[in-house]
C-alpha cells in the first residue's frame, strides 16, 4: 500500500471536462451544482502516452497501470472537498485516521484504484490540539464531496419550483421510478464491500454526483443556423447518452437494445517489437447476421456483416479495465489467467485464444455491456493511431460510481422487497451448488478423456496382436502387453505359405482371403484408436474448456449479491415508521433492480450455456462413433462377397503397422488439460505434469530445442 500512496502523492489525476449544454442542478444534492463557461475555449489539459508496444502479458499487478500518464498537477494543495460522513481508518493501512462529518479536506488523488482517494485534513472541526489537520492518507471516494464545483454565476435565476426531484422526474416519464434527493444518513457498513466501490451506497444516500443523460432526442429550439460541426457534436452526444442510459423491464430484466453478435478470435501470430519484445497478435472478426427486413427484400440470405480487427493480450486487459469502471453495477466475467513462461508455445497460445474467445463473446452476450461505447471502439477501430489516442482517454475517464445507478431506468413498483429478499437468498444457495457440481463435473470429464485415451491403447494393442497372429511376427514385450517369454516363443511358431497368406499349405485360397480380411481389421481397429485419441485431445479438450464458463457462478455474482443484500438493508431502514424516506427507498429500489436484472440475465445464461454445453457434447460422441462405426462397416464388408471373394486374386501386402510389431505405439503423449480458471483454488493440472514442462523447457525435447540451447 506504501508505494501506492506514494504514487499517488507524485502526481494527479486528469481532470477531464467535457463541454455541451449543460443543465445547473440546485437541488439538495447539489453535488452535480456547476457551471462550465462554452466561450471561453479553456480546458484542463493531461498528456497521456500510450505504449502500444506493451509485452503481450500485461505487467505486474503491483504497477499503478498498464499505461504511463504524464499529467499536468491541478495544484499543488489538491482540490478542496468536504467529508460528508465519519471516518475511522487504519493506520497499518496508511488511510486517514480519523475524519468527522464537516471536515475540510484537499483531494491530492481523487482515484488510487478500488473506490478510494488520498486525501489530506486541511482543517477539523474538533478541537485543534487534535493533531489531525495535515493528516495524508487514504478515504474512500464516497465519503466526501467536492467544495470547488460550487460556482456562482451571476445573473442566474433559479426557480424555487426546480429541484433534482423534479427535473429526473420529466426527464424519466411516468413510467420511471422518481429519484430525489436525500435526507443525511450516516455509513456503517464494511467500506471494502462492492456495495461501496460500485458506487452504489453513495447513489442510495445521496444520489449521483452527477446529472442523469439527457434524452438522445431532445432538440434544439436555439439558432436555426447553428453550423454543420455544432449538428455533429449535438449527434454523438445523443448517441453516447443513449448507449450510457439502461433500461430494466418488467421481471426485472434489461432491456435489449441491439441484437446478440458473436466474435471469433482466431490466426494468432507472433509479433516482434523493438520495444516489447516478442509478443502475440490475434484476429478479432465481428460477426452480425443480416436482419429478417434484409433477407425478406432479397431472394438470397443476405451474408452476414463481418469487421475484423488486431487486438493482443494487453489490448483485451485495457477493454476489462474501462468496462469494469464504466459498468460498475453488473457482473463482468474475469480475463484469462496471465503467462510469464511458455507463452509462445502452440499448446498455450490455442489455449489463449480459445479463452479470450470465450471472454469477449460473455462480454457481449450481455445486454447492457453489449452496446459499451469501449465495447464497440475495441470492436470496431482498425486504425492503430486512433486506437492510441482513444484508448487512453477511457481509461483516464473516473469511473462511472453512483452516475450508473442514477442512468438506469424501470418502471415504478417493479419488485417487492420480501420477493427481493427470497430471491437472492435462493440464488446464492442455487449458486453455490451449481459451482460445487461443475466442480465435480470437471474433474469427471477430465477422468472420462483420460479412459478414451486407455481405450486407445487397448484398441491398438489389439490390433497388433491380432497382427501379430496372422503374420507370425512377435509382438515386443512390454508392461503393458500381458505377454511374457514363454507366450512369446508359442506365438512365434505359426507360418505363413508363400502368398503371405496365415496356412501351412501352398496356393490355399482360402486362407488367403481370410488373412487379408484380418488384417484388414487389424488396420480398422488402428484408425479407431486414432479416432478415440484425436477425440480426447481435441473434441473433448474444448467441451472440457467450456465448462469453465459455467465454473465459479456465487463468485462471479458475488459482489451483485453484496450490493443486493446491503441495498435491501438500507431499504428497509428507510421505511421505518417515523424514519421514512421516500427520496432513499425509490434510489434503493433501482439498485434492487439493477441487481434482481443481473440475477434474470444469470438465468438466462445458464440455460443457454448447459443446453449448448451438452448438445456440444452429445454431437462431438455422435460423430465420433459415427465415424467409428463407418471404420467398422467397412471392415466387417470384406468378409461379404463379393470383396471377400476378390481378396484370393492377389498375394497378401504386409500391413504398414507390422514393422511397429517390434516397438509397438503403447505409451501416448501426455494428455493436455485445460488452463485452470481464475476462480480455481488450485490448477487443473497435475503438479507433476507443470514440473514435466518446465523441466522440459530448459532441457530440450525431441521436438523442442532448449531454452539453454542458445547459450551452448
Amino acid at each position: 500500500m506504501s508505494d501506492e500512496v506514494k504514487s499517488a502523492v507524485s502526481q494527479h489525476p486528469p481532470d477531464l471536462i467535457s463541454k455541451g449544454n449543460i443543465e445547473f442542478d440546485s437541488g439538495l444534492n447539489t453535488s452535480a451544482a456547476w457551471t462550465v463557461s462554452l466561450t471561453d475555449g479553456s480546458t484542463r489539459t493531461s498528456t497521456t502516452t500510450y505504449h502500444d508496444s506493451l509485452s503481450d502479458e500485461e505487467p505486474d499487478e503491483n504497477s499503478d497501470s498498464i499505461y504511463e500518464e504524464d499529467v499536468e498537477f491541478q495544484s499543488e494543495q489538491g482540490r478542496p472537498a468536504r467529508a460528508l460522513h465519519n471516518f475511522e481508518g487504519k493506520p497499518e493501512f496508511r488511510e486517514l485516521t480519523s475524519v468527522e462529518a464537516g471536515d475540510e479536506l484537499e483531494i491530492v488523488r481523487e482515484d488510487v484504484g478500488e473506490g478510494w482517494s488520498l486525501a489530506k485534513v486541511a482543517r477539523c472541526r474538533r478541537d485543534r490540539d487534535t493533531g489531525h489537520e495535515g493528516e495524508l492518507g487514504l478515504l474512500p471516494r464516497s465519503y466526501y464531496i467536492f467544495t470547488a464545483d460550487f460556482t456562482r454565476s451571476e445573473g442566474l435565476e433559479v426557480p424555487a419550483t426546480h429541484s433534482r426531484l423534479r427535473s429526473r422526474r420529466e426527464a424519466s416519464g411516468d413510467s420511471i421510478t422518481p429519484r430525489g434527493s436525500p435526507r443525511r444518513r450516516g455509513k456503517s457498513l464494511n467500506r471494502f464491500s462492492s456495495f461501496v466501490t460500485s458506487g452504489a451506497e453513495e447513489w442510495v444516500l445521496r444520489g449521483s454526483t452527477e446529472d442523469t443523460i439527457a434524452p438522445s432526442n431532445a432538440t434544439n429550439d436555439g439558432n436555426q443556423n447553428d453550423t454543420d460541426d455544432d449538428n455533429n457534436r449535438q449527434s454523438v452526444l445523443g448517441a453516447i447518452a443513449e448507449a450510457e442510459r439502461h433500461f430494466v423491464e418488467a421481471g426485472p430484466v434489461w432491456k435489449h437494445k441491439l441484437p446478440s453478435f458473436r466474435v471469433l478470435v482466431h490466426s494468432p501470430s507472433k509479433r516482434t517489437s523493438t520495444l516489447s519484445g516478442a509478443y502475440t497478435m490475434y484476429t478479432v472478426t465481428s460477426v452480425f447476421e443480416a436482419s429478417s427486413h434484409d433477407t425478406e427484400e432479397s431472394e438470397r440470405p443476405a451474408s452476414p456483416l463481418r469487421i475484423t480487427v488486431q487486438r493482443r493480450f494487453s489490448h483485451f486487459v485495457a477493454l476489462h479495465t474501462a468496462l469494469t469502471r464504466f459498468l460498475p453495477g453488473i457482473a463482468l466475467p474475469p480475463l484469462p489467467e496471465k503467462q510469464y513462461a511458455g507463452r509462445f508455445s502452440d499448446d498455450f497460445v490455442e489455449a489463449r485464444r480459445g479463452d479470450l474467445e470465450r471472454y469477449i463473446n460473455r462480454v457481449v452476450r450481455h445486454p447492457i455491456a453489449r452496446y459499451a461505447e469501449v465495447l464497440t471502439f475495441f470492436l470496431g477501430c482498425e486504425s492503430d493511431m486512433e486506437w492510441k489516442k482513444q484508448m487512453p482517454y477511457y481509461l483516464s475517464l473516473p469511473p462511472k460510481g453512483s452516475s450508473f445507478f442514477a442512468n438506469v431506468y424501470h418502471p415504478a413498483f417493479n419488485l417487492d422487497a420480501d420477493d427481493a429478499e427470497e430471491a437472492v437468498d435462493r440464488f446464492v444457495t442455487h449458486t453455490r451448488a451449481v459451482g460445487k457440481g461443475v466442480q465435480g463435473l470437471r474433474n469427471i470429464f477430465g477422468k472420462v478423456r483420460e479412459a478414451r485415451i486407455e481405450m486407445s491403447k487397448a484398441e491398438r494393442l489389439l490390433s497388433y496382436s491380432l497382427l501379430s497372429l496372422i503374420t507370425a511376427k512377435p509382438l515386443a514385450s512390454a508392461p503393458t502387453t500381458g505377454i511374457d517369454e514363454e507366450d512369446e516363443e508359442v506365438a512365434v511358431k505359426g507360418h505363413v505359405n508363400e502368398d503371405g497368406a496365415w496356412c501351412w499349405r501352398e496356393g490355399c485360397e482360402e486362407c488367403l482371403k481370410l488373412t487379408k480380411a484380418m488384417q484388414k481389421t487389424s488396420e480398422t481397429l488402428q484408425s479407431v484408436a486414432d479416432l478415440y485419441d484425436d477425440h480426447a485431445r481435441r473434441t473433448q479438450l474444448v467441451t472440457h474448456e467450456s465448462l469453465k464458463n459455467v465454473a465459479h457462478p456465487s463468485t462471479l455474482y458475488a459482489a451483485v449479491v453484496d450490493t443486493h443484500k446491503s441495498t435491501l438493508s438500507r431499504y428497509h431502514d428507510s421505511i421505518q415508521e417515523g424514519r421514512e424516506d421516500e427520496e432513499m427507498a425509490a434510489r434503493c429500489e433501482t439498485v434492487l433492480n439493477t441487481t434482481m436484472a443481473e440475477m434474470e440475465t444469470y438465468h438466462t445464461q445458464k440455460v443457454e450455456d448447459f443446453q449448448e454445453l451438452t448438445k456440444e457434447h452429445l454431437d462431438g460422441e455422435i460423430a465420433f462413433y459415427e465415424q467409428i462405426l463407418n471404420r467398422l462397416r467397412t471392415a466387417r464388408k470384406a468378409f461379404d462377397s463379393p470383396q471377400y471373394d476378390m481378396l484370393s486374386m492377389s498375394p497378401r501386402q504386409p500391413s504398414i503397422y507390422e514393422r511397429e510389431l517390434e516397438h509397438p505405439r503403447l505409451t501416448p503423449a501426455h494428455l493436455s488439460q485445460p488452463c485452470p480458471h481464475v476462480f480455481d483454488s488450485a490448477p487443473m493440472r497435475p503438479v507433476s505434469v507443470a514440473i514435466q514442462e518446465g523441466v522440459g523447457m530448459l532441457l530440450g525435447s525431441p521436438t523442442r530445442a532448449s531454452v539453454f540451447g542458445k547459450f551452448w
